[in-house]
């Protein structure tokens, strides 16, 4: 195990740059924004190539509406109804509370799947092509969300002593004893710091306060970037190959992605810090994935049956 001073701490900055004292353009919101964008970009390239049922011409407006009432509408109800239902049914305006964080991304699947369906029938489109190459470029926003996860330090990992485990200071909030003795450490030093949001936004400009992060706060996996790499990377790649280099029926690829986010997910899962109570012994996310593998068994049962194929193919 190496010595403590070794391990990166992570007190980046949640700004890409500050305007005023709480405002200014976020990671978060900058990985969302870029996620669309390149969304966009990768669906027009499938659908000038005759791999989408969706005009070029309409891919903008698809993936805007898309964005709104499905990834982010779907993401906040999903973490709402998921993981918050006791809050949300005390005070229903936190619904809009968007300031106060909370996205779920079985929540954003499940919006997106619904947005979808109501969209085709809409524009009478074939809904499983719309699905299909919506799964596609899915995991490109999921890569930019897990990395703005990292920069944040939230949803970290669990405690390990691998030779790349990191510290990640938001920890101290959710654990009053680490946090208690951090916060002593620093008066200690700085007297004028009296809670932990003000230390962890402190030490972000003040290496002095460093030791005190690194004495306190434990070793964890950077399960972020684990699920970056399998969420993200891994799951582009694999349907983007099979999108361009075979043929496949409508909806197979939607049923693929399911599958293997949940796969992914439930991999994943067992690097990070469970940030809900456990179902039995599954966390919430290894819980909630047995949806997706329900919507993928029915995607793929329903493409061997029907073996109905894009123009392209």
């Amino acid at each position: 195990m190496p010595p403590l001073a070794t391990y990166f701490v992570d007190n980046l900055s949640p700004f890409v740059f500050r305007i005023g004292e709480n405002a200014g353009v976020r990671w978060y919101g900058l990985s969302y924004f870029l996620g669309f964008v390149l969304g966009a970009l990768l669906l027009r390239w499938l659908s000038r190539r005759g791999y989408c049922a969706l005009s070029p011409a309409k891919v903008v407006d698809f993936i805007t509406y898309a964005a709104l009432f499905g990834v982010i509408l779907g993401g906040r109800l999903g973490y709402l109804l998921f993981y918050r239902l006791h809050q949300t049914i005390a005070d229903p305006l936190s619904i809009v509370k968007v300031w106060d964080g909370g996205m779920s991304s079985h929540g954003g699947i499940i919006g997106l799947t619904l947005f979808t369906l109501f969209y085709a029938r809409w524009h009478r489109l074939s809904w499983l092509s719309l699905a299909d190459n919506l799964a596609v470029v899915a995991p490109v926003g999921l890569f930019l969300g897990r990395c703005a996860n990292f920069i944040n330090g939230e949803l970290y990992g669990r405690a390990t002593t691998v030779p790349w485990a990191m510290q990640f200071p938001k920890e101290l909030l959710d654990f009053p004893e680490q946090g208690n003795r951090a916060l002593s450490m620093t008066q200690a030093i700085e007297p004028s710091i009296r809670s932990l949001d003000v230390l962890i936004e402190q030490a972000r400009h003040d290496p002095g306060l460093l030791p005190v992060l690194r004495a306190t706060l434990t070793p964890r996996h950077p399960s972020q970037l684990y699920e970056a790499l399998l969420e993200g990377a891994f799951l582009f790649l694999c349907l983007w190959f099979l999108r361009v280099r075979t043929k496949q029926p409508r909806g197979m690829l939607a049923g693929l992605f399911c599958l293997l986010y949940a796969a992914v997910r439930f991999i994943g899962e067992n690097f990070r810090e469970p940030d809900a109570p456990l179902t039995g012994p599954f966390t919430r996310g290894q819980a909630l994935s047995a949806i997706l593998v329900l919507m993928g068994v029915s995607f793929v049962a329903y493409a061997r049956k029907t073996r109905c194929f894009e123009a392209a193919q």
